[in-house]
């Protein structure tokens, strides 16, 4: 897919490196339990790109059209186990610091938003985040996303600080009469 500055693909073996330095960035994972390490980069990129084989769709690598630059991954991905709004599908993101304040997560997201509903036939899309991550908060706003509700991560510690979660949702436009 692509939009006005962007292209969300499926993964290629060239993604893993910079997708790795993301992972193991202390400030792009902050709302995340810990940093990932190589090991644990590659096995994600592994279960995100095999969703797309089970799925038809998943979290698409990211790349800046113009310099071909990978800056992370936006798509769709099932909710988590245990959450409000398990068993459905949710819209996320996770750019690399340098890809922050452009918009890119919003271009990006809203790209997702229209496969999900569009081709997916998704009829509700959510998003979910830690209540302190505000500037995913303000993305899933910018998009349309409206507040449902606040819950305790269950994959989360009792005394982690991120085990208070957000979730957003935006159900699918209706046709036109």
């Amino acid at each position: 897919m692509r939009t006005a500055r962007l292209v969300l693909r499926r993964w290629r073996a060239s993604d893993r490196d910079p997708f790795a330095v993301m992972n193991a960035d202390p400030e792009v994972m902050r709302y995340f339990p810990a940093p990932l390490d190589r090991t644990a980069s590659d096995a994600l990129a592994e279960r995100i790109d095999g969703r797309f084989d089970a799925l038809g769709y998943g979290l698409w690598a990211l790349e800046v059209a113009e310099s071909r630059d990978f800056i992370g991954f936006t798509g769709l991905n099932p909710m988590p186990e245990g959450v409000p709004g398990e068993g459905g599908v949710e819209v996320g993101w996770r750019l690399a610091a340098q890809a922050w304040g452009h918009g890119y997560a919003t271009e990006a997201a809203r790209a997702a938003l229209t496969f999900g509903f569009d081709v997916a036939g998704l009829p509700e899309i959510h998003s979910i985040t830690a209540v302190a991550n505000l500037a995913s908060q303000r993305v899933m706003q910018r998009i349309g996303m409206t507040y449902a509700d606040e819950f305790d991560h269950p994959k989360l510690a009792s005394d982690s600080p991120l085990r208070r979660h957000v979730r957003y949702t935006i159900t699918a436009p209706s046709p036109p009469h």
